[in-house]
C-alpha cells in the first residue's frame, strides 16, 4: 500500500526547523526500509524555491519545484535571487493585486501595533503565486508558519492536512487575520513544544483537541559520531570556551550576550566567547562587539558543516535567546553533554538548578550566571552528568503523523 505525502516548507536553509525536517524525512525513508506493508511515496515543494540543504535530501524524496536553487538566503547571491523570486511571484496569477485589499488591511493593523513585519505580509503573497499540484494526496504537512500552511491549507488537495508550529505564535507576529484562520482546516497542528502549544492556543482555542505536541527529532547516534571527527576551534586559546549556536537574527538577542560578555571580561581574563551561525544582523553585532572592545572575545565564526566538534570541545553551552519554541541546539547541548545556562524562555527544556542555569535575558544576570558556573567546575561537571541524562529523543512522536494515514 503507498501513502503519498507532500511537505511545504518555506526555504531549505540552515536554520533548527528546516534541519529538523530533515531528520524527519530521513525518519520516514527508514521506515519504508523496514516494511513492505505501507510505503510512503513523499515530496517536498520549497515555497522559495532556494536553500543550501536541499543537497541533504534523503535520496527517495522528491523535490517538487520546477526550479530550484541551492544557495543560502543569507549570501549576497542568496538574497538577490530571493527578491528576484518575491518580484515574479508578486504577478503570477495577478496575486498582489488580488491580495491588494488584505495587504493593505494587514498592514493597517501592523500600524496601529506600531510593528510592521513585512516579511509576514509576504508569505501570503509567496503562498497564493506558489506552483499548482493536480494530484490529490493522502497527507499534506506544512512544516512551518505562514507561508507554507497558507499554502497547504489553500492550494493543497488532500485527504489530511497536518502544520508545525515552532515558535512563540504571538510574539512572533502573527493573527488571526494575518492567517484568514489557516488552521481551522487542518486535521492535526504539531507545536513542537508545550509552551509553543499553549501560546497557540490563546489564539486558536477551537483547535485544542487536534493539537498536540510533536518533539524535534534528532540522532542522537549521528550527532555523536559527527562530533568524533575532525574540526572544532582552530586557534590555540586555552581558556575556557563558551559556545552558542544559532543565526544572527534579532530573535536570537545576540546584544545581549555581548553585552554579558564585556561584563565577564571585568571579573575574568581567561574567556572566549564563539558564535557559530550567519545572519542579517552580523554587521550591526560586529559594530557592538568593536564599540566594546571585544574582537578578541566575542567570535562570530559564520556557518559551519559540522558544529559537533565544537561543542565536543567547549567548555560551557550559553543560549540566552529571546522567543522561540523549543531549540534544537540545546538538545544537541545535552546529547554531547555540555553544562548550559539558558535564558528564561527556554525553561520547558533546563530546569533551572537541576540539569542547568535558567536566568533572565538581561547582561547582568548572563553575566552571573557564566561566572557562577565558570568559577565552580564541580557545578560544571554536576550539569555535564545532568545532560547527558537529559531525554532528548520522542521516537513515539511519529505516530501522530503517519497515524492520520489510517483514520
Amino acid at each position: 500500500m503507498k501513502k503519498k505525502i507532500l511537505f511545504v516548507i518555506n526555504t531549505l536553509g540552515g536554520a533548527g526547523a528546516e534541519m529538523a525536517l530533515l531528520e524527519l524525512l530521513e525518519k520516514l525513508e527508514k521506515e519504508n526500509e523496514k516494511t513492505k506493508d505501507v510505503q510512503y511515496e513523499i515530496s517536498l515543494y520549497v515555497l522559495m524555491g532556494q536553500g543550501e540543504l536541499v543537497k541533504k535530501l534523503p535520496k527517495e524524496v522528491l523535490l517538487k519545484n520546477k526550479s530550484y536553487q541551492p544557495l543560502s538566503v543569507l549570501q549576497k547571491e542568496g538574497r538577490h535571487f530571493m527578491y528576484r523570486t518575491i518580484l515574479k511571484t508578486m504577478f503570477v496569477r495577478g496575486t498582489v493585486f488580488c491580495l491588494l485589499p488584505y495587504l493593505l488591511s494587514s498592514l493597517a493593523d501592523m500600524l496601529k501595533r506600531r510593528k510592521v513585519l513585512p516579511d509576514k505580509l509576504l508569505w501570503r503573497v509567496l503562498s497564493d503565486g506558489g506552483e499548482r499540484f493536480a494530484e490529490e494526496y493522502d497527507l499534506a504537512v506544512a512544516y512551518l508558519e505562514g507561508g507554507s500552511a497558507y499554502y497547504i491549507a489553500d492550494h493543497v488537495r488532500a485527504k489530511k492536512k497536518a502544520a508545525f508550529i515552532h515558535i512563540d505564535y504571538t510574539k512572533a507576529g502573527y493573527t488571526r487575520k494575518l492567517d484568514r484562520d489557516c488552521y481551522l482546516k487542518y486535521d492535526a497542528i504539531f507545536p513542537i513544544g508545550e509552551d509553543v502549544k499553549q501560546q497557540f492556543l490563546k489564539v486558536y482555542p477551537e483547535c485544542a483537541g487536534r493539537t498536540k505536541v510533536f518533539h524535534n527529532i534528532i540522532d542522537t547516534e549521528k550527532i555523536k559520531t559527527k562530533a568524533s571527527l575532525p574540526g572544532g576551534f582552530s586557534d590555540d586559546f586555552d581558556g575556557i570556551r563558551l559556545l552558542t549556536v544559532g543565526r544572527l537574527t534579532e530573535q536570537k538577542s545576540y546584544p545581549t550576550a555581548i553585552r554579558a560578555m564585556k561584563k565577564i571580561k571585568e571579573k575574568h581574563k581567561n574567556v572566549r566567547w564563539y558564535v557559530l551561525g550567519e545572519g542579517p544582523e552580523r554587521k550591526r553585532l560586529e559594530h557592538l562587539i568593536d564599540s566594546l572592545g571585544l574582537q578578541e572575545d566575542f567570535i562570530l565564526s559564520g556557518s559551519v558543516e559540522n558544529p559537533y566538534p565544537y561543542y565536543k570541545s567547549a567548555d560551557i553551552y550559553v543560549h540566552a535567546t529571546g522567543f522561540e519554541g523549543k531549540s534544537i541546539a540545546i538538545q544537541e547541548a545535552q546529547t554531547l553533554g555540555l553544562p548550559i545556562i539558558a535564558s528564561e524562555s527556554n525553561r520547558e527544556q533546563i530546569e533551572n538548578g537541576v540539569d542547568g542555569i535558567l536566568c533572565r535575558l538581561e547582561p547582568e544576570a548572563v553575566s552571573e550566571a557564566v561566572c557562577r558556573m565558570m568559577e565552580d567546575e564541580k557545578l560544571r561537571n554536576r550539569y555535564r552528568e545532568a545532560s547527558l541524562k537529559k531525554n532528548v529523543v520522542y521516537e513515539k512522536d511519529m505516530e501522530l503523523l503517519t497515524g492520520l494515514l489510517f483514520r
